[in-house]
């Protein structure tokens, strides 16, 4: 909101938008609803909200939670196993809750390394949590780091994999599905972090009955969060894989 020169009553205005419609708001929607001058501005808007549905000092995920990558972006010739030149990366992290999912985390990655891997479960799950993966490489140290490790082996099984681990690939397919109806199915390679992030916001408050507290938190995180402009917010994102 800092040196935006627009009234704090069209900033709610923003929130109260961005949080009561569940499937995201376009730039170009933003612009018509509040008479905003172009695109570009509307656009620039909805990254410093979702820039703020990042709460500093969230709590991490704990108890037994689920581990799996998916990609977004077309499909890639030449590219073997969990390999990638020009599509994005994403883990997704799942916390059970009974038989269904808790909260859960994501992040795009460079690779599906431990060196990748590992920082991400560090920064989203709780020491001592059970963490459920697949029998990939890339998780092999998690004992190492604290973790309580259950390995499900996805080769050769009778069962598909959204069988043995449901949890993360029901995430992964809203994921695909929200990205397709909401984004037309693609997601600019500069911005992909900040749709990660909404995404996250609104899963994990999927339940909540009051819009009203939808948008109080939102408001509340705005606040809490450092101001930066559309420009940094680019600048940051840029040099990262395209999708």
């Amino acid at each position: 909101m800092q040196d935006t020169h627009a009234p704090l009553t069209m900033w709610l205005r923003a929130i109260w938008w961005v949080t009561t419609q569940k499937n995201g708001v376009s730039a170009l929607r933003l612009k018509q609803v509040l008479g905003l001058e172009s695109c570009q501005t509307a656009s620039a808007w909805l990254h410093k909200l979702r820039r703020a549905m990042v709460r500093p000092g969230r709590d991490r995920l704990a108890g037994t939670v689920e581990v799996g990558e998916t990609y977004l972006g077309g499909m890639e010739k030449g590219m073997r196993g969990r390999q990638t030149e020009k599509r994005a990366l994403i883990v997704v992290a799942a916390q059970e809750d009974g038989r269904g999912i808790g909260r859960i985390r994501m992040r795009r990655v460079a690779d599906a390394s431990a060196v990748s891997l590992i920082p991400f479960l560090q920064d989203s799950t709780e020491p001592s949590s059970v963490v459920h993966t697949d029998a990939w490489l890339g998780y092999e140290p998690l004992e190492r780091t604290g973790y309580r490790h259950r390995i499900t082996f996805l080769r050769g099984h009778k069962k598909s994999p959204s069988d043995l681990l449901p949890g993360v690939h029901r995430v992964i397919s809203l994921l695909k599905r929200w990205v397709l109806g909401s984004r037309q199915g693609s997601v600019s390679a500069e911005h992909l972090d900040s749709y990660l992030d909404e995404f996250t916001f609104r899963f994990n408050r999927r339940r909540s009955c009051s819009r009203g507290k939808l948008f109080l938190r939102l408001a509340q995180q705005a606040m809490a969060v450092e101001p930066a402009t559309y420009v940094s917010i680019v600048q940051t994102a840029r040099g990262k894989h395209n999708i």
